[in-house]
């Protein structure tokens, strides 16, 4: 009962804090973040749940609303959440990242709050490090429309969100001891759709006793459907049987509207599709959502599968699963369906003017940085993965933090624009922005595996992705037009992407590889936007009231008394300092502790 007292005191002094002045709306949100017994697979594991559920609630929201989220953290680890998509415009203190905040000692509440500034669309929630999002934690952020701004199509009957993974039997403690110990994660178990293992379409396959998701519908009508890859490290091919899906949003913005029977979705990315109901109903459909670049023989199980049921269907779905693209090699097929997701520039987003008003194409290129990435390496005998030969090692300080109080020596502003020669290394090395800067990133991808880069802070455009290596010559086949924007990006294996972004948000901000194996073992820098001419908190918000310290700046934090709902014994274990916590967070994230 006091736990619940005490939440609800945490939130009242965050409303009691604010300006009377505000009129955008707020939303509340009361989270206990802990472990759940689950078995998605059939074999019974400990996985992350939002006050009892996995997935997480879905936060259900509006352009401009203010949102408020009270944070327990009933985990026996330290705790941060993220949030892929939302850009915290002026507030990288509220992102949710080892770089910018100290991690949520267990037993602690914080609060986050944010303003989803001129944004709309399909976003989704996780807790970011040590590979706790493998564990689950994650949930759906989606962005409606003011009433005032036009959509560009009609209101749909329903909204519907699915969450595709990857996943593992193994518990996400196991799995860094895994990457700790040098080896890799290996063939996952299954996919999940909404946390659940697939519908048993073969009974050699999927055992009985697997709980699958079912999606209810009416015939004759449109759903909105959001669909996310949440997982670990895999690509996948969603689709539903006997229905075309026709694509009308990416990580908030709208997309020119196409129809497809079938499309790749990589990890971290997220899309809305429109779906009619317009089928006989002799049976109940598949759901698939099944591995993509893989030898399809071996990872044949690796599959997740929901039923699509009508209300006046009239049986079980049965018989093979709807086909996946012909040839899983078949780079080039999915890379032309990735160059077909573009910008629709006569749509309004957030705002009432066309998203097409902003013409990136015209604007000029101030820093360029090619960012390459190979397979993982050894660096002083522990395996890491690297950006142009770098792997980043969170700091003990974050680095907004240390910026905040003058400590120096947490990082160093030389993250190079070419990939370095010699042997790879460690290093906090993050690349300075400019202020109002357009900045052009290529991804190099030059492992033998997918991968997805993420930027918090931004949405960047697609201008560009070819195989080979990206040379000054590529910058001529360029979408100059109408590349769509988002936060997130595949990179095919031996190929390139490039993106274009302006630099008007001040703060620090991450850019990572969106696969948690390579993220965890080091392949992630920061991008530090600085407005030299505020002293006002014009172009940034004051660090926040209720900001954790940790590091350097341990001194500042005011203790806690955990107040969890584990046993008495794990509780008094986790009365930790502050800078106990974030050395901890440090070794979840795969740190190695290195001098400033």
């Amino acid at each position: 009962m006091w736990r619940a007292l005490a939440a609800a005191v945490a939130v009242l002094v965050v409303v009691a804090a604010r300006p009377a002045a505000a009129t955008d709306p707020y939303a509340f949100f009361d989270w206990d973040v802990g472990y759940v017994t689950a078995a998605p697979l059939g074999v019974k594991q400990q996985v992350i749940g939002i006050n009892g559920k996995f997935p997480g609630p879905t936060v259900n929201i509006s352009t401009n609303w203010n949102v408020v989220v009270n944070v327990l953290n009933d985990l026996d680890e330290p705790l941060l959440i993220t949030w892929n998509g939302i850009q915290h415009r002026k507030n990288c203190w509220q992102d949710g990242v080892l770089g910018t905040n100290c991690p949520i000692p267990s037993g602690w509440n914080w609060t986050y709050e944010f303003q989803v500034k001129d944004q709309i669309g399909s976003f989704f929630y996780f807790p970011s490090t040590g590979l706790q999002r493998a564990a689950g934690g994650y949930g759906g952020v989606v962005v409606n429309n003011r009433d005032v701004i036009a959509v560009p199509f009609g209101r749909p009957d329903g909204d519907i969100t699915i969450f595709i993974g990857d996943w593992y039997n193994k518990n996400h403690t196991d799995l860094r001891k895994m990457l700790d110990s040098g080896k890799d994660l290996g063939m996952p178990d299954g996919v999940l759709i909404n946390g659940k293992g697939p519908y048993r379409y073969n009974d050699s396959l999927v055992p009985a006793g697997i709980e699958y998701e079912t999606i209810n519908v009416d015939p004759g009508k449109t759903y909105r459907i959001r669909v996310h890859n949440v997982g670990t490290s895999t690509s996948l091919n969603f689709r539903i049987q006997g229905h075309n899906m026709v694509l009308v949003e990416t990580e908030g913005s709208y997309t020119t509207q196409q129809n497809y029977t079938n499309l790749d979705v990589h990890v971290g990315q997220s899309y809305s599709f429109l779906v009619t109901t317009d089928q006989n109903a002799s049976s109940d459909y598949y759901v698939v959502a099944s591995a993509r670049m893989v030898n399809d023989t071996v990872w044949r199980r690796v599959a997740g599968v929901a039923v699509l049921r009508y209300s006046n269907s009239r049986g079980r779905a049965s018989g093979p699963l709807p086909d996946p693209p012909q040839d899983q090699f078949d780079k080039s097929f999915s890379m032309n369906q990735a160059r077909s997701v573009r910008w629709n520039l006569s749509a309004g987003a957030a705002r009432p003017n066309p998203q097409g008003s902003f013409r990136y194409s015209s604007i000029n290129v101030t820093q360029a940085y090619l960012l390459r990435s190979t397979a993982p390496v050894t660096i002083n005998g522990r395996r890491r993965a690297t950006l142009n030969g770098l792997s980043f090692t969170p700091p003990e300080t974050p680095l907004r933090l240390a910026d905040a109080y003058g400590v120096r020596g947490v990082y160093s502003l030389d993250f190079p624009e070419r990939p370095l020669r010699g042997a790879p290394r460690m290093g906090r090395s993050i690349i300075n922005g400019t202020y109002r800067g357009f900045m052009e990133l290529i991804f190099q991808n030059n492992d033998t595996r997918m991968q997805s880069y993420h930027m918090d802070g931004y949405a960047f455009f697609v201008v560009g992705m070819d195989y080979g290596e990206w040379t000054e010559d590529s910058r001529g086949t360029y979408n100059k037009g109408d590349g769509v924007a988002r936060s997130t990006v595949q990179v095919y294996p031996g190929a390139w992407a490039a993106v274009l972004v302006s630099l008007d948000n001040v703060g620090v901000w991450n850019v990572r590889s969106e696969n948690l194996d390579s993220w965890y073992l080091g392949q992630e820098v920061y991008v530090r936007v600085v407005n030299p001419e505020d002293t006002g908190n014009k172009t940034e918000m004051a660090i926040p009231d209720n900001a954790l310290f940790c590091g350097q700046l341990h001194k500042y934090q005011k203790q806690q008394t955990p107040h969890h709902k584990m046993g008495t014994s794990a509780a008094a274990a986790a009365v930790v300092g502050s800078r106990v916590a974030a050395a901890a967070m440090l070794l979840l994230a795969g740190a190695v502790i290195i001098s400033p």
